[in-house]
């Protein structure tokens, strides 16, 4: 029963990460007049203060020491927050310029970007089903890119920068809030000198547009690190599988938003590009959740042969050609 219920309250954790990410276009806007930059800075300056304070409640700090002595790991770590900055200044921007749908599509298609990413730079083979969800994405994005007149560079960048963010993450291997910190670590004082340089030239909109303002810039941190402690919650308890339904969350109410709350546009070609991904993303759930069932069936086995008496024979070889070399997407929560 214990267990029953650590596993609902981490699916409730995870809706509640997936959908405050989900919601969060609502949150930006309310920032007007501030920019995009402006606002970003903002965020990597009071998140490092926010998961600070987390870190200290958890006592989870000796891993400093250790990362210190650790340059490559460093090395990994400036990337990290380099890309990541670049997608959160992007996304900021493509929500406050009426870009909220194409912005979805991007957190869409990662997935698919991640496994294009595992083949072509850490050599990963990949399944029929895999290869059959990555060529739909990519007819996806031609038919979008026809839509557009052009290719979906949102989209594109959106998804390559949180995939490399996630490969980048993937070899530090540091927990959630730790790589947090870390990584808005790296940015603060260039975050916070951007914040200085602009109070003194008179640009800054943190004191200038009034105290509310003010508390909603500082409500940044907040609006990163709660879903962030939520999504570490959730990931403890329950299957990486239900975790990699639970990420559409996001990018479906990003989408509801883009065309019931912000009015964008969805033309007919338009729709023909999502729903392609929708098949492309079906196709890579299907696959993971048989795989994930498969790889199940062959432990169990495995331990009912490996628990068998003396004398009774030795044990048929076991092989699943099908539950070996995946390309892998390590979780990463959404911006």
């Amino acid at each position: 029963m214990a267990g029953k219920n650590e596993q609902r309250a981490g699916l409730l954790y995870g809706i509640g990460a997936y959908g405050i990410w989900g919601v969060v276009p609502l949150f930006w806007p309310l920032l007007e007049p501030t920019g995009a930059v402006e606002i970003l800075a903002h965020r990597m300056v009071w998140s490092l203060g926010v998961v600070g304070i987390a870190l200290l409640a958890l006592r989870r700090w000796a891993w400093i020491r250790e990362l210190l002595g650790q340059p490559r790991r460093l090395g990994l770590i400036a990337v990290a927050a380099t890309v990541i900055s670049v997608n959160w200044g992007l996304y900021i921007w493509s929500v406050n310029h009426g870009h909220v749908v194409e912005a979805s599509l991007g957190y869409f298609i990662n997935p698919l970007v991640t496994i294009a990413m595992g083949v072509l730079l850490l050599g990963e083979r990949l399944r029929p089903a895999q290869w059959a969800a990555v060529a739909t994405g990519f007819a996806a994005v031609l038919v979008l890119a026809i839509g557009y007149g052009q290719p979906p560079w949102i989209s594109l960048a959106l998804a390559f920068s949180f995939a490399t963010y996630g490969l980048a993450k993937k070899k530090v291997d540091m927990g959630g809030l730790e790589s947090l910190a870390a990584e808005t670590a790296v940015l603060f004082l260039p975050a916070l000198g951007f914040l200085l340089w602009q109070g003194a030239r008179g640009d800054s909109t943190f004191v200038s547009s009034g105290a509310g303002h003010g508390a909603l810039l500082a409500a940044t941190g907040l609006v990163t690190a709660i879903p962030l402690i939520l999504f570490g919650a959730a990931a403890i308890r329950v299957p990486l599988s239900v975790l990699g339904l639970l990420q559409y969350l996001a990018p479906v109410f990003q989408l509801a938003l883009g065309i019931l709350y912000f009015h964008e546009a969805m033309p007919p070609e338009r729709w023909a590009g999502f729903a392609l991904v929708w098949v492309a993303l079906i196709l890579l759930t299907w696959d993971a959740l048989r795989t994930a069932r498969r790889t199940r069936a062959q432990a169990l086995r495995l331990a009912v042969l490996a628990g068998a008496p003396e004398g009774a024979g030795p044990a048929p070889a076991v092989t699943d050609p099908e539950a070996g070399g995946p390309a892998t997407q390590e979780r990463t929560p959404a911006p």
